[in-house]
């Protein structure tokens, strides 16, 4: 392929992902990854500082969803609502990719305690970004960070139903995010 081909990001997480599911994680090179996605060893530097934040490659932007989907939530929408709202905004970002390359992503990232720890700085992301767009909303500081701390629970939680699922329900990764948080919504009510 050429280098000025579109899709360049796309399929160096692709090829990564591929590598690391047919040879580990530790025994992938820059090298092999930037060959098999057919650019040069500095389009890959230009995309990415290192291998492994290829595979949060899309963490700013979908902080960035979920802050967004929050801030627009109605007005009179409670902390939890308005989190549904990021997580619908998120989720309906998630396109057929996401669900083929999850299972191997996910694998990945279990068999290497540098991704494992990657991932939970991920995590941690997506709730700073919820925390501080409820807290926009007025929300105060504990509630807006439970509130936060429930949607990333929910968004594992769902994206790991989603990527079980025998089928591609119409929908997407949606349904599933909104039934872990009605999950988990309910569940919390019998703390007390």
């Amino acid at each position: 392929m050429a280098r000025w081909e579109p899709g360049a990001r796309e399929r160096m997480v692709v090829a990564a992902v591929d590598l690391f599911t047919e040879q580990g994680y530790d025994a992938t090179t820059v090298a092999q990854i930037a060959d098999r996605a057919g650019v040069t060893k500095s389009t890959f530097f230009r995309h990415f500082p290192d291998k492994r934040e290829l595979l949060v490659a899309g963490q700013q932007v979908l902080s960035r969803l979920l802050a967004e989907g929050i801030a627009e939530a109605p007005r009179t929408a409670g902390p939890l609502d308005a989190v549904a709202a990021g997580l619908g905004r998120a989720s309906d970002a998630m396109g057929q990719l996401n669900r083929e390359l999850g299972p191997r992503l996910k694998a990945a990232i279990a068999a290497s305690a540098e991704l494992q720890e990657r991932d939970a700085l991920k995590s941690v992301g997506m709730a700073a970004a919820m925390t501080s767009a409820l807290q926009a909303r007025g929300v105060p500081d504990p509630i807006a960070q439970l509130a936060s701390e429930l949607g990333v629970l929910a968004f594992k939680r769902g994206y790991s139903a989603w990527l079980a699922a025998e089928h591609d329900a119409e929908g997407g990764l949606a349904p599933y995010t909104a039934a872990a948080l009605a999950e988990l919504r309910a569940a919390s009510a019998s703390l007390s």
